[in-house]
Parts: C-alpha cells; structure tokens; sequence
C-alpha cells in the first residue's frame, strides 16, 4: 500500500513542479514590465565657442627688437657714449638703457597677460545647471506639452534651444499645484572639461529610462511606440501596481539640464517659491550664453507613472518642495 501511494504522488509532484515553473515565468515576465518606463528627451548643442565670443591674438614670437633707423634710437646710437667721453654723456647714456630695459619689461609683462587672457577666452569658465521637478500623475497636461515641445523643437540653433528650455520652463511653472519634489544644482568647470561633466549627468537620467520613446536631438526626431519599451503582452497584465492611480504616490520627473557660458549658479530650492524663481531663471537665459540643453521626463507615455518606490530608488537627491 505504502508503495502505491508513492507511486501514485509521483505525477501529482511533477504537476506542481510545472506549475511553480509556469508561475515563476509569469512573475518574472511581470517584473520586467513593471520595471520598464518610457522615457522623453530634447537636447542639442556644441561645446565650441561661439564665433560672437572675443579673441585675443597672442603676442608674436620673437619679442621686441631694436634696429637702426634714422631719426629713432638703436643700439649703434648708445654704443659710442657708453664707450668713450664719460661725464654727462655716460650718465646719459646709463639713463637711456634704463628706460629701454624698463620699456621692455613693461611689453612683457603685456605680452603675458595678452597669453593669459588669450587661454582664458579659449577655455572659458561654464556653469552646467540640473532643475530636477518631481510631480503627481495627475499633470497629464505636462506629458502631453513635453511631447508637442518635442516635436516642433528646432534644436540645432541657439535660438532654438533657448526657446526649448523656456517652453520646457513655462510648462513647468503652469503646474505648481502638482509640484511635489525638487534637486537642483549648479556645477563650475572649464570648457575643455564641461562636456564630459554634463554628458555625464545626462547619461545617468537617460540610464533611468527602459527606452527614449521620443527624442529629438540634434534636429533628429525619433518616436517609438511607448508599449514596445515594455514586454509582449505587458498591457494585459491584470496586476495592481501596473494600473494607473490617480491618487498619491504615483508621479512624473522632468529634468532640465543646461551647459551655459560663464558662472551661472542656481539659486538654493526649498520651497515653491524658490523653484519657480530658479524655473525662471532657466527659462531666460539668452541663447548667446547656451552651449547644450537637454530636457528629460519620464515616463514619456500617458499611461504610464513613477511609483513612490521607484523615486526614492532612482532619484535619491530629490527633497520634499
């Protein structure tokens, strides 16, 4: 009897081991569509100087020299009072090279400044600014003008992306009542190493999308469906978390970042006031002083938002506004 009955569990054990195996796969495949989040994003820009900027040419090599001319003083001049007579001529003489050396030193002294300013100009000082805005869900309005902004953007001129970043600025600043969370930083660096610094800050928002379902950049315009960022047959996951709630703890991060000629500090975010002053003031810089702008949101897709857990997870500078 004991021997029947194991022979008889064996099928209802592999039926239950197939069934923890199908559960398992269809947990995992859940996961990763729950992890997966569209992601927007206008950029462009070049960090080389603009052809307006001021130069300086450098001194030439070879310094200063003296030669014979009629009516100037040269060296042949001094030679025959330095030599001979002595008395008034020599003391003359004497008071002359002084002036010569001093001159000479003064034209150095000018032509190292003349270098300075020279390296100073081609390796200007840049400010690289990140506005990070953390809203509720509910400004739906927001995604939708993020992608209008997006699609009519002309992203290769100065002018262009000033007016980027102000539209993307006012888009912001007309919904305060859904402000929730806010980072904002502003960094110094020379320009040699400016580019390396903003692509890094914008590397690490664009790491945070499963796919840039719609970008611009450049002037290159690229849409994708937001349902191909997530797994086959992912909308017909019947799963609470991936539905939409239109109550708390579900919301939408937009990032301004912007590379800006001189030194260009944000002003310190604590509150709501403080953030629509620092909107504006991203908002009005002249595109003369923008090298690069990049605009990041996510997730790009109306249907979709950020859970409390995956803000705290992937952005952990942002405070209470």
């Amino acid at each position: 009897m004991p021997k029947q009955l194991q022979i008889n569990l064996k099928p209802v054990l592999r039926f239950f081991v197939a069934l923890s195996l199908i559960l398992a796969l269809a947990l995992s495949h859940a996961d990763s569509a729950l992890a997966a989040r569209s992601g927007g994003r206008i950029g462009g820009g070049s960090f080389r100087m603009p052809s307006s900027s001021r130069t300086y040419a450098p001194p030439s090599s070879g310094g200063y020299n003296y030669y014979p001319s009629g009516g100037g003083f040269g060296l042949p001049f001094l030679l025959p009072f330095w030599g001979f007579g002595g008395g008034f001529g020599g003391l003359f003489t004497l008071l002359i090279f002084f002036a010569i050396a001093n001159s000479l030193v003064q034209a150095f002294r000018r032509g190292n400044d003349n270098e300075t300013e020279f390296s100073q100009d081609l390796n200007p000082n840049v400010s690289v600014t990140r506005i990070q805005v953390g809203l509720l869900a509910q400004a739906r309005d927001l995604q939708t003008e993020l992608n209008h902004i997006a699609e009519a953007a002309d992203t290769n001129t100065p002018q262009g992306r000033a007016e980027i970043l102000q539209e993307a600025s006012l888009a912001l600043l007309r919904h305060p009542e859904y402000w929730v969370y806010v980072a904002a930083n502003s960094q110094q660096a020379r320009l040699e190493s400016a580019e390396a610094q903003f692509n890094r800050l914008s590397l690490a928002e664009r790491s945070k999308f499963s796919e840039e379902t719609l970008s611009n950049v450049n002037n290159h315009l690229r849409s994708a469906d937001p349902q191909a960022a997530l797994t086959p047959d992912a909308s017909e996951i019947d799963h609470p978390i991936s539905l939409i709630s239109e109550g708390h703890g579900r919301y939408i991060i937009v990032t301004l970042l912007a590379a800006t000629l001189g030194k260009w500090e944000v002003p310190s975010v604590n509150n709501a006031d403080d953030l629509r002053q620092a909107l504006r003031q991203m908002g009005s810089i002249p595109g003369e002083q923008l090298l690069a702008i990049e605009v990041l949101w996510t997730p790009q897709a109306e249907n979709e938002t950020l859970t409390s857990d995956d803000l705290f997870a992937e952005y952990p500078d942002l405070k209470l506004v």
